[in-house]
Order: structure tokens, then C-alpha cells, then sequence
């Protein structure tokens, strides 16, 4: 289980520095997503992706919840009152809550798609600054490790909080 560390570093070589150290203290690359203004990153630099800069996960899933829920309540109503000469069984009501739960998912992911994370939302206004977002997914045991290392070696880094659960696939 990997807890995301949110960490604003003052500049481009600073955060160049950071991805050295971590690379030292075995963080993979994968694990490490650094967000700047556009443009601003090296090529080389791992960096954060569309699934992390936007709300698709965090709508994709509420969509998914709501659509089920519909799509149950709408199989439920055809079972209750089916249309006439049609006999539904509960694969009606299965077929339903499945066919709602991919549409919710779609619909409101396709929504969220166009919005900012709104985990983001607080370092927005320092990255246009100038100053880069180093988000790093770090196993649950190394937090205090990572915390102490990046403090210790780093004073002119802000911790910018844990994130206590990450999706498993961004």
C-alpha cells in the first residue's frame, strides 16, 4: 500500500536534485510525477500525466456509483412494471444496474475530464509562480524516511501534505 507525499520545490534544478535523491533512496521513476508550468520540465523528468492533473478517476467513480444505482432503479421499475407481453427476469434488473454503472462511468468521466484536479487545487497559484509540485507515491513503511531524508537534505522544500489513498492504476 503507497501513500502519496505532495512536496513544492522552489525551482527546476531543485527539483532535478530531488529526482536524484530519491532515485538513491530506491523510488522508482514511476512512483516519482513532478508538476510544472507548461513547458517548464526537462524531457527527462518524470511527469505528472492527464489522469493525475485532471478529476477523471474522481469522477469516473462517482459516476459509476450513481449510474449503478440508477440503472438498479430503473430495472427494478421494469420488473415491477413490465411492459406488456414482455416477461423480465432478474437478468433485467443485472443487465440494468451493469449498463448504468458503464454509463455513469462514462458520462461523468468524460465530464471530469475537462476540470483541474482539485487535489491540485491548493499549489496551483505557486506553480505558476514558478515552482514545481513533486508528488511521490511511497510504500506506507518509508513515509517517515522519505519525510525525514527530503527535510534533513532540503530545507528549502514545503511539504505539501500525505495523500492517505492513491488509485492503484495512475
Amino acid at each position: 500500500m503507497r501513500r502519496r507525499l505532495y512536496f513544492m520545490l522552489p525551482d527546476v534544478p531543485s527539483a532535478r536534485s530531488m529526482l536524484d535523491e530519491l532515485l538513491l533512496a530506491r523510488i522508482d521513476e514511476r512512483h516519482m510525477h513532478f508538476c510544472a508550468k507548461e513547458g517548464a520540465l526537462p524531457a527527462d523528468m518524470p511527469e505528472a500525466n492527464f489522469l493525475q492533473k485532471t478529476d477523471l478517476v474522481h469522477g469516473a467513480e462517482i459516476g459509476m456509483l450513481i449510474g449503478g444505482l440508477s440503472g438498479l432503479l430503473a430495472g427494478s421499475l421494469l420488473l415491477i412494471f413490465p411492459p406488456e407481453g414482455i416477461e423480465l427476469r432478474m437478468l433485467a434488473l443485472l443487465v440494468s444496474g451493469i449498463g448504468g454503472a458503464l454509463f455513469g462511468t462514462w458520462a461523468s468521466g468524460m465530464a471530469a475530464a475537462a476540470i483541474p484536479s482539485s487535489r491540485l487545487k491548493p499549489f496551483n497559484e505557486r506553480i505558476e509562480r514558478g515552482q514545481v509540485l513533486l508528488m511521490v507515491d511511497v510504500p506506507f513503511r518509508r513515509v517517515s524516511e522519505i519525510e525525514a531524508m527530503i527535510a534533513k537534505r532540503h530545507p528549502e522544500v514545503s511539504f505539501g501534505g500525505v495523500e492517505p489513498h492513491i488509485p492503484a492504476f495512475p
